[in-house]
C-alpha cells in the first residue's frame, strides 16, 4: 500500500492542513520524509518530543514495562501511577495528583474541579470562570469556551455560561470585574496559541491577590509552559506564585499521550468517589515513561541547559530580525520563543512555515501574525545554531521570491 501526503485528503478529516510530505522517522532532532529529506526539527510535535524524538529512555522503559503491565484501569492501584504521584509530590508542592490523556482534559478536569470546590463551600450561585481574550485551554467544549478564541467555539451550538473574558496582562480589569460568583481564574504563564505573550512582572501574583480575595481559586495551564519548557519545571515558579491548580501535559510525556491535574490535598477532596474519571487515565505504561523523563527534565543541570539554549535561540532570532527586517520582537521564555512578524508579513506566518520547510527546518506559528519555535529541550546548541542559519537562509529566500 503506498502511502503519500494525498492519503490524508483521501482518507481523514479535513481539521488539518500538513505541510506537503509524509514523515517517515525521526531521530533526537532530526525528522525525514518519505522522500529521504532530512530536516531540522524545532516544533518537538508542538512542545511534546522534550527529549527529542524516540530517545533510548523511552524506548527501553516502553520495552520493559510493555512485559510487566499495559492497562488495568482505575478499578485497581498500580505502583507505575502511584510513583509518578510521589515523584510529582518529591519535586512539587502539590499534594494530590490527578493524571489524563492530554492538555485538554487536564483543563477540563481542572475547571470541574474548581466549580465543585465552589458549590461545596459557597453554594450552587459561585460558578463564574474568568479567562482571557487569546487565551487557548484545549478542544472539548468547556475548555474551548474558557479559552479567548471565538474561533475555535462559535458554530457548535450554546455554549457552556459563567465563562468572562477578559484582557491578558490587565490587573485593572479583573479587579473591575470579580465579585462573589467568580469561582475560579484561569491563565497560562505564557499565552501560547495567542501569540507566546509572557506574563507581565507581577501579574500572575496579582491575579492570586485577587482570586482570593472573593474565595476564588487560581487556576495555571501549564499544558504547555510546564515540564521544563521555560527552564524552570513549571513556568510559575519564575513569579514565585503557586496557583491553586496546575494542569500540564505534552512534555511530560515525553512524546506519549499524558496530561496531570495538580493541587492541595483540602481542593482534592471535593472530587470525591464518582465525580469525575478517565479510563485510559493514569495508564501504568505511559506512567512508567512519564517518570524517567520527569526524573530527567527536573535535573538542575538540564534545567540550566534549556535556560542557556533558550537564551541562544532568543539572541538568534532577534539577529534573524534585524538582518531581514521580518520580525518586530521577539518573546517567550526558555525554549518556548516567538517571532512576531512585521507589519509587511501580517498574516502570513503559515505561508512563512510552509516557505521554510524546503530548507530543512520545521517551525510552528502561534496564529497567523507569529513564528514559534519550541525545540527539544535537549536539542544540541550546534543543532540550534545551524536552524538559525536555515531559517534565515530561507527567509532570504523568501523575500527574493517576493520581492518584498
Amino acid at each position: 500500500m503506498k502511502i503519500t501526503r494525498q492519503t490524508f485528503d483521501e482518507c481523514m478529516f479535513p481539521c488539518y492542513s500538513p505541510l506537503d510530505f509524509v514523515i517517515t522517522r525521526a531521530k533526537g532532532s532530526y525528522v525525514w520524509d518519505d522522500n529521504g529529506n532530512e530536516y531540522l526539527d524545532l516544533t518537538a510535535g508542538i512542545a511534546v518530543n522534550s527529549l527529542g524524538h524516540c530517545p533510548k529512555l523511552i524506548a527501553k522503559t516502553l520495552k520493559k514495562q510493555s512485559e510487566r503491565l499495559l492497562h488495568c484501569s482505575n478499578i485497581f492501584a498500580n505502583r507505575y501511577t502511584l510513583t509518578l504521584a510521589r515523584e510529582l509530590q518529591h519535586r512539587t508542592p502539590f499534594e494530590r495528583f490527578f493524571f489524563v490523556n492530554s492538555g485538554a482534559e487536564a483543563n477540563e478536569a481542572a475547571l470541574k474541579l474548581a466549580r465543585r470546590y465552589a458549590f461545596d463551600k459557597y453554594g450552587e450561585h459561585k460558578d463564574e470562570i474568568i479567562s482571557f481574550t487569546h487565551s487557548f485551554h484545549g478542544r472539548t467544549f468547556f475548555t474551548v469556551t474558557v479559552g479567548g478564541q471565538d474561533k475555535y467555539s462559535k458554530g457548535f451550538g450554546p455554549r457552556p455560561g459563567a465563562v468572562t473574558h477578559l484582557p491578558y496582562n490587565d490587573l485593572e480589569a479583573v479587579k473591575a470585574a470579580v465579585s462573589d460568583k467568580t469561582c475560579a481564574i484561569m491563565v497560562e504563564p505564557v499565552q501560547g496559541e495567542g501569540g507566546i505573550i509572557p506574563a507581565a512582572p507581577g501579574y500572575l501574583k496579582g491575579l492570586q491577590e485577587i482570586a482570593h480575595a472573593v474565595n476564588a481559586l487560581l487556576i495555571l495551564d501549564e499544558v504547555q509552559t510546564g515540564n521544563g519548557r521555560t527552564g524552570r519545571l513549571y513556568a510559575y515558579e519564575h513569579s514565585g506564585v503557586q496557583p491553586d491548580i496546575l494542569a500540564t501535559a505534552k512534555g511530560l510525556g515525553g512524546g506519549l499521550p499524558i496530561g496531570a491535574v495538580m493541587t492541595s490535598a483540602d481542593i482534592a477532596a471535593h472530587f470525591g468517589p464518582g465525580t469525575h474519571g478517565s479510563t485510559f487515565g493514569g495508564n501504568p505504561l505511559i506512567c512508567a515513561c512519564a517518570v524517567q523523563v520527569l526524573r530527567r527534565i527536573s535535573e538542575p543541570k538540564f534545567l540550566e541547559g534549556v535556560t542557556v539554549k533558550g537564551g541562544i535561540l532568543a539572541e538568534g532570532l532577534q539577529k534573524i530580525g534585524k538582518r531581514t527586517g521580518m520580525f518586530k520582537e521577539v518573546r517567550g521564555l526558555g525554549l518556548l520563543q516567538g517571532a512576531v512578524l512585521a507589519d509587511a508579513y501580517a498574516g502570513k506566518a503559515g505561508e512563512i512555515q510552509r516557505c521554510l520547510a524546503p530548507w530543512g527546518v520545521l517551525i510552528l506559528t502561534a496564529g497567523s501574525d507569529v513564528l514559534r519555535f519550541a525545540p527539544a529541550l535537549n536539542i544540541r546548541k550546534a543543532q540550534l545554531k545551524e536552524a538559525l542559519k536555515r531559517i534565515e537562509t530561507g527567509l532570504i529566500d523568501y523575500l527574493k521570491i517576493h520581492q518584498i
